[in-house]
């Protein structure tokens, strides 16, 4: 689906002129793919670059036109799961027109808020901008999500709330990588512009795109660290607690083998039969010394096999 959208008082508006300064094709079908082909020289690995959410960012400098592949954060719907994905998105700008190819409408929405747009490289300079801030966001909802993670880990030691905290420490990896590439594309961007002599104004506002980008990415990465060894510790935790819940029912069992051994010698009938011409006060004293004569010969002979793999 195309929509087409027009630079009027500085805002992004809807608009149906056919030669539209702005147009966002949403997810292309067959006859739109060949309509970019045949009029902007678009060839199919650029058109499945841009919908394919496993590309990695890049720049492209042609003649007339930029073409980037640029990674941005899906809209989080919430749930249970606790995924937060990404997904790409292609931008070709020349200086009149700013093609947009997603697989969704989101790429366009919010822009304006922060600064008029007047030309095709405003919209391209905001889109880019709106997408750290989303990212920002991502992030600041993740932490929120991960403290409260812990405070019922902390209360359940379920293994679910460790899952989820696996599935935010591994959507972190995603904005990492992602995060990365675009600030190669930025970086590649701002050499592109000082190199066709772009006002100092568009420079200064890549240069804030690419500390911005900076930051998110140092942020994300320092949450995935933490994540990392918050995870290790909630492990090593729930395996102390259930250490703690072994070693009592060991003890339990070790309370009530005596218990079970007095019955069991009490019990044997078939012993009392065979040893009915002998006092019970010597046959029993018998029996436990030879159950305490083979007791240690047991744990001479396990010592010694110990003893001997540890010597291999």
């Amino acid at each position: 689906m195309i929509q087409r959208f027009e630079l009027t008082g500085g805002k992004l508006r809807s608009g149906a002129v056919e030669d539209a300064p702005i147009m966002l094709f949403n997810n292309p079908d067959l006859a739109e793919r060949e309509w970019l082909r045949d009029h902007h020289k678009l060839d199919e690995h650029a058109l499945a670059s841009a919908l394919d959410p496993d590309e990695v960012s890049r720049i492209e400098f042609h003649p007339d036109n930029l073409f980037l592949i640029w990674k941005r954060p899906e809209n989080y719907s919430g749930g249970g799961n606790l995924v937060f994905e990404v997904s790409s998105c292609g931008l070709l700008f020349s200086q009149d027109r700013l093609l947009v190819i997603a697989t969704d409408e989101t790429p366009l929405s919010g822009l304006g808020a922060r600064r008029p747009l007047h030309t095709p490289l405003d919209v391209l300079l905001d889109l880019l901008l709106n997408n750290i801030h989303h990212y920002l966001g991502h992030l600041k909802v993740i932490k929120l999500v991960a403290r409260e993670l812990q405070q019922q880990f902390n209360a359940s030691m379920s293994n679910h709330h460790l899952m989820q905290m696996f599935s935010l420490s591994e959507s972190l990896i995603y904005y990492i990588n992602a995060l990365h590439s675009n600030g190669a594309v930025l970086s590649r961007l701002r050499n592109h512009a000082e190199k066709e002599h772009f006002s100092a104004e568009i420079l200064g506002l890549i240069d804030d795109l690419i500390i911005e980008n900076h930051q998110c990415y140092k942020q994300a990465e320092i949450y995935s660290n933490v994540f990392s060894g918050l995870i290790d510790a909630r492990g090593n935790l729930m395996n102390n607690s259930m250490n703690n819940l072994l070693r009592k029912l060991t003890l339990i069992n070790v309370v009530f083998l005596p218990l079970n051994l007095i019955a069991s010698v009490g019990g044997m009938s078939e012993f009392s039969m065979m040893t009915a011409g002998t006092p019970w006060w010597v046959s029993y004293p018998l029996l436990m010394a030879a159950m305490a004569l083979g007791a240690g010969l047991m744990v001479l002979g396990l010592k010694r096999i110990a003893g001997g793999a540890s010597v291999v």
